[in-house]
């Protein structure tokens, strides 16, 4: 009996495991999109804490969120620009303070990359 009951609760490790895995942490993370805020654009950074009350950070700075448990933030590009370094392609997300583990969100492709204007753009058939 000791043994099935050994291999149940090994199968219950296993299945909590699982739960804890790479893919499950990953939804923990914060995302970011480009969207349109009135006649501009804006970063929306969205993600999850374990606590409605814990205070937002990014790239050090606290902001107001919307939701209480998964939130989510509008930014104007030009406080984006204003808190990154150049060329950065993420932010730097906390939860609660600045000491509290830092959590990467990628920035769309580009967003803070050389701005350059195109002469013309070609567009082939295939």
């Amino acid at each position: 009996m000791t043994g099935a009951l050994g291999r149940a609760g090994m199968l219950c490790g296993a299945v909590i495991l699982a739960a804890a895995s790479p893919a499950a942490m990953a939804a923990a993370q914060p995302n970011t999109r480009l969207v349109s805020c009135g006649e501009s654009d804006c970063l929306q950074v969205s993600g999850y804490r374990a606590d409605p009350q814990a205070q937002v950070l990014v790239n050090g700075h606290p902001i107001e969120v919307e939701g209480r448990k998964a939130w989510k933030a509008v930014l104007p590009l030009d406080t984006v620009r204003a808190w990154s370094r150049p060329l950065a392609r993420s932010i730097d997300v906390n939860i609660g303070t600045e000491a509290s583990p830092v959590m990467r969100a990628p920035l769309p492709i580009g967003l803070l990359g050389y701005s350059r204007d195109i002469a013309f753009l070609v567009v082939g058939d295939r």
